[in-house]
This record gives structure tokens, C-alpha cells and sequence, in this order.
């Protein structure tokens, strides 16, 4: 429930509000709960944890900070598009208790504990954003096929951004190994997921956050990053073992998220072959000498000063 001392509400475009947990009833579908008809991931109880764990290895990776791009001190309005539970804008409304930020998403949580300054909003990132005023910061991450058409969602983060205002797009690859497996789940279960993703109308990856399709709507890239996380504690670099613990956790919970609606839907595979795959793969890279990795990528990019 929400904290005595704060109603939680969730705004709509329509202007409706959700007062206790999501305005959707979630759509059940092979045991797992989604927002809506076509969205592949999940958005239930086990995809809010595995979500959760996301946003803690994602600071570890940025040694605590939030955002890869410093967030200027002066700023007033800052929208994290994509929120799913929440964590980082709440995090965000913490550490800027003067700027309003708002969270949108296509259904709506109650978290708890929220910042005065933090509004949650249900929106559709892939329709016409209509925001009467600019922000200083917009921020997606892990939204990786979310989207079939990113430019046009980048128009609209351009369109809505003050002069020389900061979108920053973060995002984790496919996972690997360090040596190549022969004949693996771990290809297969890749292969089917970018089939079924194709199938659909989307892309999985990092394509979306390539410097020429940003740069196609208007914005001038001032710094882009990859790097690539161990899964698990193998790295001898122990700045890497918490994030990497972290991010196995959220990886091998992911493998079904990510593909059991993708290929049921596109692929016309049955749940029970899914989640079959899925439970060899995560045994195959829990194999000891197995060594797999993730890429993790970090995009800011600026609307020039006209």
C-alpha cells in the first residue's frame, strides 16, 4: 500500500487514475501476466523483482551514480520513459529534490516510499507525446524491442526537450560466452528469439541505439559506451563480481520473459518446449569453464542550442 503520508496516484492521457495498483488487470497468458495484447514482456510479480535486480546492477555498473551523463543540478523536469516499477525515477526524485519527474509506462504500479517530486503516468511512448512543457533530461532504458519504429520515438524525446537538454538510452546486448559453445542452447534459444522478434515487427539488440538513427531525428551524440558484464563472479576484477552476481540473477530470469510470448505468438512454439529450452540453457551457462557475459551500452545524445 502506499505511505500514509503520500496518495500514490498514476495519471492517464484520458486523465484517469489508478489508486490502488495498476489501472489494467493484467492478461494472463501461460502463467505469466502482460499489460496488454502486444507487448512480448511480461509484467508481473516475477518480472517486477527480475526488474528490480536490474536497476541495482545498473548502479553497481555505474559505480552508484545514476546515469551514465551527469544529471545537471538545475534541472526542473526530467522523464524516465519505459519506468516499469519505478526504481530509477524514484531513486532520481531523491537525489533532485527541486525537479519534477515523471514516470510513464503503458501500465502503472504503487510503489512505495514516493517522493513528493516523482509522478507516475500511463502512457504509450509509441503515440504522440503531449507534454506542454520541455524537459532537461529524458531517460529509457531496457527497452529493447519495445518499439518497431525508434526514430519516431526519438522525434518525440527531441521534440520535448529544452535546447541542449539530455536523452540518455541504455540498454544490455544478447547474452555470450567468452569461447563459443558448439551446437548450444544458448545460439538457439538467441536465433529463436530474433526470428520471433522480426516475426513480430520489432528488434532485440542494440540497433536502436546506433549514432546514425539518433542523429537521422536531430541529435548531436556526445558520448556512447559499451561494456561487457560478466555473468556471474569468473571476472578476476572485483568491481565486476557484484554487478555480475546481480546480472546473472536478472539474465537467467530474463530467458523466459524475453522469449515465452515471442515464440508461443510468432514462432508457434508450445510454453512447455519454451521453458524446456530455457531451463538447458541456463544449465548450459552454469557449466563449470563456462564464462558468460553480457554487453551493456550507454547513449547520450543532445538537442543542439538552435
Amino acid at each position: 500500500m502506499p505511505s500514509a503520508d503520500k496518495l500514490i496516484v498514476c495519471r492517464s492521457s484520458t486523465g484517469s487514475l489508478s489508486l490502488n495498483g495498476s489501472v489494467f488487470e493484467q492478461i494472463l497468458e501461460n502463467d505469466r501476466g502482460y499489460a496488454n495484447e502486444s507487448y512480448f514482456m511480461p509484467c508481473d510479480e516475477k518480472e517486477q523483482t527480475r526488474l528490480a535486480i536490474i536497476h541495482q546492477c545498473f548502479t553497481s555498473v555505474l559505480s552508484g551514480q545514476l546515469s551514465f551523463q551527469n544529471i545537471p543540478r538545475s534541472a526542473k523536469r526530467i522523464l524516465d520513459v519505459g519506468t516499469g516499477i519505478g526504481d530509477w525515477a524514484i531513486a532520481v526524485a531523491e537525489r533532485f529534490p527541486t525537479a519534477e519527474v515523471t514516470a510513464t509506462d503503458i501500465t502503472c504500479f504503487q510503489p512505495t516510499d514516493v517522493p513528493p517530486n516523482v509522478f507516475f503516468e500511463i502512457d504509450d511512448a509509441r503515440e504522440e507525446w503531449t507534454y506542454t512543457e520541455p524537459f532537461d533530461f529524458i531517460h529509457l532504458r531496457g527497452l529493447s524491442g519495445a518499439f518497431s519504429d525508434w526514430a519516431a520515438v526519438y522525434k518525440e524525446a527531441h521534440k520535448h526537450l529544452q535546447a541542449n537538454g539530455i536523452l540518455e538510452v541504455a540498454d544490455f546486448g544478447n547474452i555470450t560466452t567468452t569461447e563459443p559453445i558448439a551446437d548450444s542452447y544458448l545460439s538457439i534459444y538467441n536465433g529463436a528469439c530474433l526470428s520471433a522478434a522480426e516475426k513480430s515487427g520489432v528488434t532485440l539488440g542494440l540497433d536502436h541505439m546506433k549514432k546514425a538513427l539518433l542523429e537521422s531525428v536531430g541529435f548531436s551524440i556526445a558520448k556512447t559506451r559499451t561494456l561487457d558484464i560478466p555473468l556471474g563472479t569468473w571476472s578476476n576484477d572485483p568491481r565486476k563480481k557484484l554487478a555480475g552476481k546481480m546480472a546473472l540473477i536478472a539474465a537467467l530470469e530474463g530467458l523466459e520473459a524475453m522469449s515465452l510470448r515471442l515464440l508461443t505468438r510468432h514462432m508457434d512454439w508450445k510454453a512447455e518446449d519454451v521453458r524446456d529450452l530455457c531451463d538447458k540453457v541456463q544449465e548450459e551457462l552454469m557449466r563449470p569453464g563456462v564464462r558468460p557475459m553480457i554487453s551493456c551500452q550507454f547513449t547520450v545524445a543532445r538537442k543542439l542550442m538552435i
